[in-house]
């Protein structure tokens, strides 16, 4: 009795071990498969990366990088083709990137068009690499509201002759930079659960791309742009005085420190004849590479103009004549005119809007503004400049000196947003004049860039000193 017992239990323990064993089986034959599952995943990204890595080495174009980004996808997940749409700026659609050859549409299509398909396949093709795709057109413009990733099977594709496909944004730093589509054809293996999960992390990847290559570009358009502002600055250092004349009776140093690469203000010597030198000041309203331009034009038609002349005003009002109509509405130029005459005791000044010159008197030690009415350059047509710019004649004793300087020397800031202000230049000037031209460029140069310290230069400084020997 006992052994027919004993037999029992150890059958129904058997079978129950059978069973456990069984079922452990097949759990370790799924995890096997689904850890070979994984593995294809890996592989198949890994490929993507690889690619993406390889292109980025060799320095890819943006349409080298978008057929990669699509070609790759299709060839990694076995599909019959897709697409790349990529988002602008400012103009709320999508704009077609890339799409494989073959690929089938995955926007709306307009009656006509697939009409004349039929006769010229070419008109479909050009339709797609042409048409934009706006918010909710067709499942690309779908994906772009939505935000999300998509699998499509049958009709839902809504495309023609599509067994399967699959729609996802290309999302960094949550801002949707474009869509990515694929589509499988009718006779073709559908898309499955492991092929979403593969896709999803190429679009993941593949906007990671993207964001890259546009700061890649970013870069690299900066350093041109920086060698070209470098070139602009050691052209336009040639168009600026590389040393003072030697004249007769006078001492004269000149100094132009840009904000930026490029500077916008201007000063000059133009030597008129034996007898006489005409000593220039300007300063173009804003900064950076327009106010350049200007202050080259300004250059030409000044050197041009004062030839000859013995009237500073007259040689205003002729700048003025011929810089007016090619000076846009909202900018303009301040100037400051001088002709030193040989024997040191006629000097004309003639003034377009700019600071007030500073003419130190050794004599008494005290500082004077030169104060001629006058009106900045390219503000009027002549009518009232003509009227308003006058001559100012004066003349200068042993010791003298005379500073013309522009406002980024006067209106420098320091870390608190204190102004330099007329008060410290004068002060400056005082203390350096009795020491010559230079010494007075110097240290007023000096004197703003200690009391702005740290702070940035937020505008171009121009010193011209002129001292009386």
């Amino acid at each position: 009795m006992w052994t027919i017992i004993n037999f029992v239990l150890f059958f129904g323990t058997f079978v129950a071990l059978l069973v456990v064993l069984n079922a452990f089986a097949k759990k370790v034959s799924e995890l096997e498969r689904q850890r070979a599952e994984l593995e294809v995943e890996e592989d198949r990204v890994f490929d993507f990366l690889h690619g993406l890595g390889e292109a980025f080495s060799e320095g890819v174009r943006s349409s080298e990088l978008h057929r990669l980004i699509v070609e790759s996808a299709v060839r990694i997940l076995d599909a019959h083709g897709g697409a790349l749409y990529l988002a602008g700026k400012n103009d709320g659609v999508l704009a077609p990137a890339f799409i494989s050859k073959g690929c089938p549409p995955m926007v709306a299509v307009p009656r006509h068009v697939l009409d004349q398909a039929e006769s010229s396949p070419i008109a479909l093709e050009s339709f797609l690499r042409l048409h934009p795709v706006r918010s909710g057109d067709g499942i690309i413009g779908e994906c772009w509201e939505s935000g999300q990733a998509r699998y499509l099977e049958g009709t839902d594709t809504g495309i023609a002759g599509t067994r399967s496909a699959m729609v996802g944004p290309l999302v960094y730093r949550r801002k949707i930079l474009g869509v990515l589509g694929l589509a499988n054809g009718p006779m073709s293996t559908p898309f499955g659960p492991a092929d979403l999960k593969v896709f999803r992390a190429i679009t993941e990847q593949g906007a990671f791309a993207l964001y890259n290559e546009v700061v890649y570009s970013e870069a690299g358009e900066k350093k041109r742009l920086d060698h070209d502002l470098e070139i602009a600055r050691d052209i336009q250092s040639i168009l600026l005085p590389s040393s003072s004349p030697s004249v007769p009776s006078y001492d004269l140093s000149g100094l132009n420190i840009p904000a930026r690469q490029v500077s916008g203000d201007y000063f000059d010597y133009i030597r008129m004849d034996p007898s006489r030198l005409g000593v220039t000041i300007a300063d173009v309203s804003g900064k950076g590479i327009p106010a350049s331009l200007i202050m080259a034009m300004c250059r030409s038609v000044i050197r041009s103009e004062a030839v000859g002349k013995t009237s500073a005003s007259e040689v205003l009002r002729r700048v003025n004549r011929q810089l007016y109509p090619d000076i846009k509405e909202d900018m303009f130029i301040s100037m400051a005119y001088l002709i030193l005459d040989a024997d040191g005791r006629h000097i004309t000044l003639a003034r377009a809007g700019h600071d007030a010159p500073l003419l130190y008197r050794a004599s008494t030690g005290e500082v004077e503004k030169l104060n001629p009415k006058g009106m900045a350059l390219g503000i009027d047509s002549g009518e009232v400049f003509n009227r308003v710019c006058a001559d100012y004649s004066f003349g200068l004793e042993k010791g003298d000196c005379i500073l013309l300087y522009t406002d980024g020397a006067s209106e420098a800031l320091d870390q608190d947003g204190m102004e330099y202000g007329l008060p410290r230049l004068v002060q400056s000037l005082q203390a350096s004049a009795p020491h010559g031209a230079a010494n007075v460029v110097k240290c007023v140069a000096e004197d703003v860039k200690a009391f702005a310290g740290a702070y940035p230069q937020h505008d171009d400084i121009t010193l011209i000193a002129i001292a009386k020997t």
